[in-house]
């Protein structure tokens, strides 16, 4: 498939100069059309060793307006990133509606580099390759323009050109002992990169095969098809004004759904106040020391909380942070997005509160929203809300196959129990900030959002990331049944040895060491 990269392409002086004028003028200006409009721009290069993919890069950032553009580059992981789900660093470097992000080598790199070097087969390969598929068509959905370049040559012309920059001071700290190999191993690389070229060159994101044996050639097809690529997607209609044409299909009703997991909960259930002393304080000493644990073995634990209004998820919550040492926990209260945030799709603000290893997030309200009150509420539309589904069980299947502890509860209370709480909120000076218009008028929105949950419930909870219901109407009940699950799920997740953080082969979740290039073909060995 690269013998079109190889053919010989070349533009002259003069002509170069004559056409990038005009070009740089028609990329600043759909750069500003750009800026009017919701759609982020994510560029992805990659390509052969010494393809002057960092010269490109350059010379975008030359044509284009710096203030729109952020530039990131995937080298060596830093431990903030070695500590967190292999995406984390990806989610980091996503650009705002209207802005360009440009990525070395992004999520494609470390696949390429590992298969490659033999710490993974084909078929744990096309596994993460399928993933990073998904991933695509997911931030399309959401209405990114992706725009991927693989830049490509000769063997012969990347000799000449690896041997070129050896000879050019300024260039040697490009030439990493480690990198150099690929070109030691011309064909097999070529190889492994058709492979993961044909399996992620999807219609909503394509690859662009650029030759690199010229250099002007090389910068003005870069430019010129970025320059089509974003005029073509400004002239289009977002996912969502084609009638979700990029999403998956309506779904008939369900009539399961009125058949509710929370019509089932025995919310008669309670505890006596003297149990509830006693079981409180040995749970959460147990929590505490558990907590330790986890941090020395590395392991990172997420708590979302999720209920209807005045469930009493902020309690839970305190029963928590009241005994593990502060520093390790950061509880993250969810309220409407920010500006910033709705610049992003809704799972970039979740993301980045990701614990490192060893560390706890507590979300008071998480990325179910989409599926609740954007649901219910109308501000996602039927195809946001009905895909999200899918979004977050993968999201959370990465969490948990990086090591993440998950752990989701749904607190859950009745109607009158809800009523006198709120009148409680009203009648106490103290808890009145708590209460506010609009859970008077969810209230009236009961069963809609009954319906909500339980969909949820049925299409989240997964083999790795089941849901807790809680019995909620007696506080004292619900708050040591939390903490019991928490303290039972920790002590079952910590059992054996540490988990090590470093060195994750994304396909398989294998510890690296250093191997031979791979032998590719169908054998996958």
């Amino acid at each position: 498939m690269f013998e079109a990269t190889k053919v010989g392409r070349s533009v002259s002086k003069e002509d170069y100069k004559e056409q990038q004028e005009e070009l740089r003028t028609q990329l600043l200006a759909v750069q500003r059309d750009l800026k009017e409009s919701n759609v982020p721009v994510i560029v992805l290069v990659s390509g052969v060793e010494a393809a002057g993919k960092g010269e490109v890069v350059n010379r975008l950032n030359e044509w284009l307006d710096a203030r729109g553009v952020q530039t990131f580059a995937f080298w060596d992981e830093s431990d903030e990133e070695r500590e967190r789900p292999r995406y984390w660093r990806f989610w980091r470097s996503m650009p705002a509606r209207g802005e360009i992000s440009i990525l070395f080598g992004g999520w494609y790199q470390t696949p390429i580099e590992h298969r490659f070097r033999g710490h993974c087969t084909d078929a744990e390969l096309d596994g993460e390759l399928n993933r990073i598929v998904d991933f695509e068509r997911m931030l399309i959905q959401d209405g990114a323009l992706i725009v991927k370049f693989w830049f490509h040559m000769s063997e012969a012309d990347q000799k000449a050109r690896l041997k070129e920059l050896s000879r050019d001071d300024k260039s040697r700290w490009k030439m990493l002992p480690e990198k150099s190999k690929f070109s030691e191993h011309y064909a097999a690389f070529e190889q492994v990169a058709e492979r993961v070229i044909l399996h992620t060159d999807c219609g909503v994101s394509p690859w662009y095969l650029i030759e690199a044996g010229d250099r002007r050639y090389r910068d003005l097809t870069v430019g010129k098809t970025l320059l089509h690529a974003i005029r073509s997607r400004l002239a289009e209609a977002s996912p969502e004004d084609q009638g979700g044409a990029l999403t998956s299909p309506e779904l008939p009703s369900s009539t399961s759904a009125q058949i509710t997991l929370l019509d089932q909960l025995d919310l008669s259930r309670s505890l006596t106040r003297d149990d509830y002393r006693s079981e409180i304080k040995r749970l959460q000493t147990e929590i505490n020391e558990l907590a330790w644990t986890a941090y020395n073995k590395k392991r990172s634990a997420v708590l979302v909380f999720e209920g209807m209004d005045a469930g009493g998820k902020g309690g839970a919550i305190r029963r928590i942070t009241h005994t593990v040492d502060a520093r390790l926990y950061r509880a993250i209260p969810v309220a409407a997005p920010t500006d910033e945030e709705k610049a992003h799709h809704y799972l970039w603000r979740f993301w980045r509160h990701i614990p490192r290893a060893g560390r706890i997030t507590i979300y008071d309200r998480s990325w179910y929203g989409r599926v609740l009150v954007e649901r219910v509420e109308g501000f996602a539309a039927d195809a946001e809300w009905r895909r999200a589904y899918s979004e977050i069980n993968r999201f959370e299947e990465q969490l948990v196959d990086s090591g993440v502890i998950l752990i989701k509860f749904w607190i859950h209370i009745s109607q009158d129990e809800q009523l006198a709480r709120f009148k409680d909120r009203e009648d106490v000076p103290y808890k009145r900030y708590k209460i506010t218009a609009d859970d008077w008028r969810n209230r009236e929105k009961w069963p809609h959002y009954k319906e909500a949950v339980n969909e949820m419930v049925v299409r989240t909870s997964t083999k790795h990331a089941t849901w807790t219901l809680i019995e909620g109407n007696d506080k004292p009940y619900a708050r040591v049944k939390v903490l019991r699950t928490i303290c039972d799920t920790l002590a079952e997740a910590l059992k054996g040895d540490p988990v090590p953080t470093a060195g994750y082969v994304p396909c398989g979740e294998k510890r690296i060491e250093e191997a031979k290039p791979a032998k590719t073909g169908n054998g996958g060995g």
